[in-house]
């Protein structure tokens, strides 16, 4: 019996281990920077399609989050971007559909920001009693849920509730996660909304979702107690943002606790890192360094080159996700105020290194492409050709001369960035060539050349 049941582990172990690898971002203001007219570019300032292009990239799920009635929403919050009903949402998904990839739904249980500080009640909720309240739990998931299948854009995996390590539904569901109190309330307001999903969606994925990566004793405790109570749920989900969860090293040692632990997948559902601090109102005093990183354009790639190394070496990881890669406030007025933690530069609308350097988590063979999606529209890129941008106070010296010793040829020197097309060297792929550019002192990113079909 002993031999039984470890096979029976390992069993388990190995599927879990060989799931799909999901990559994407939580693009919810998406749908209002295409209504100002924004344009997305790629890294050398030609227009993309945001969504195609981030597909070409290897992303295959975007989330998108969903309050209760933002329209009761406080008029500050309205400005930072609440504004997902349950039309607006519907609307996106369709273009997240139709360009070929999967929906994760974020669902806020409030009419504004729920996160650790605030998991305000929704105003038509609000003089409810526990019972009452996860009665509305349930039937309002299932409304949702339902008006989603309806529209044909049944989501791929559910978040029920976003951030909700201390409960969600202040007060009634409020609690600590390493001590006992009202755990039985906030229980049944999870499982009203699991049910639902269960019931409506049975095949997408569970996520619950907290927020203190860096916190061992409150991550253990938590889904300890969602084990008790017995909350029926597939994924842990995991904010994990530099400056405010620890180092990179101290996730992964929180990784292999959760994965000897609990034995369930996780992903990281957000994450970012600044490039700039520049008209950010939250930040008074800026600062060069942010969780140990440069703030600047190096400094956010570095960040992702590192948490994508660290999160390659954990086979119970099965998800990326940056939070906010939609930023873009080039030719609009959309947003008061910068985070300056997207993946396009607010300056220029160009996507920035860190957008690449989170293609290495998702290996190609596992993309998983559940929707049609037409080819056609997908920027295709030479097998040749490279773009390479460099430190204006290194200069290009030691590029070129590093080019000079692998023999590639030099076809365009820019004069608007500083910048060099080039060939690769014949007896070079071009994976090789990259990872030898890199190297490069000086180097700050290498690019791929997108051709582009004239219609």
């Amino acid at each position: 019996m002993r031999h039984v049941i470890l096979l029976i582990c390992l069993l388990s172990s190995l599927a879990l281990h060989a799931q799909v690898r999901w990559m994407g971002g939580d693009i919810s203001l998406y749908p209002s920077y295409q209504s100002c007219g924004t344009v997305y570019r790629d890294s050398i300032g030609q227009p993309v399609n945001l969504l195609y292009y981030a597909r070409q990239l290897g992303w295959n799920m975007m989330r998108v989050r969903l309050f209760v009635d933002p329209a009761n929403a406080p008029t500050q919050n309205k400005k930072e971007g609440v504004c997902q009903d349950l039309p607006y949402v519907i609307q996106l998904c369709k273009e997240i559909k139709e360009a070929g990839l999967s929906i994760m739904l974020d669902l806020h249980y409030s009419d504004t920001w729920a996160d650790p500080a605030k998991q305000f009640t929704p105003r038509r909720w609000k003089s409810l009693k526990a019972a009452a309240l996860s009665d509305s739990v349930y039937s309002y998931t299932t409304h949702v849920l339902q008006a989603m299948k309806k529209a044909n854009v049944e989501p791929d995996m559910i978040q029920v509730g976003n951030e909700i390590t201390f409960g969600m539904l202040w007060p009634v569901g409020k609690v600590d996660p390493e001590k006992d109190h009202n755990w039985n309330v906030l229980a049944k307001l999870l499982k009203a909304g699991c049910r639902a999903c269960r019931e409506v969606c049975p095949k997408a994925k569970i996520i619950i979702h907290t927020e203190h990566a860096q916190d061992w004793a409150a991550t253990k405790g938590y889904y300890e107690r969602l084990s008790k109570y017995k909350v029926d749920y597939d994924v842990i989900g995991l904010s994990y943002y530099p400056m405010w969860h620890g180092t990179v090293a101290h996730l992964g040692t929180v990784l292999n606790a959760i994965d000897t632990t609990f034995h369930k997948p996780v992903m990281i559902v957000e994450t970012a890192a600044y490039y700039s601090h520049y008209h950010d109102k939250w930040v008074t005093t800026p600062r060069t360094e942010e969780g140990g990183y440069e703030v600047s354009i190096k400094g956010q790639r570095q960040f992702t080159a590192e948490l994508v190394d660290e999160l390659n070496k954990h086979n119970n990881v099965i998800g990326l996700f940056w939070w906010y890669p939609e930023e873009n406030a080039c030719g609009n007025q959309l947003m008061e105020s910068w985070l300056n933690r997207g993946l396009f530069n607010n300056e220029n609308g160009c996507a920035l290194p860190a957008l690449y350097e989170l293609s290495r988590f998702v290996p190609h063979s596992s993309i998983e492409t559940p929707h049609k999606f037409n080819s056609r529209d997908l920027p295709q890129y030479s097998a040749y050709t490279l773009i390479i941008f460099y430190d204006a106070e290194v200069g290009a010296e030691p590029l070129l001369r590093a080019l000079t010793m692998i023999k590639a040829q030099v076809i365009y020197q820019y004069t608007n960035f500083h910048g060099l097309a080039i060939t690769k060297p014949t007896d070079m792929t071009i994976e090789e060539t990259i990872a030898y550019l890199e190297r490069v002192k000086g180097v700050l990113q290498v690019s791929r050349d997108a051709l582009y079909q004239l219609q």
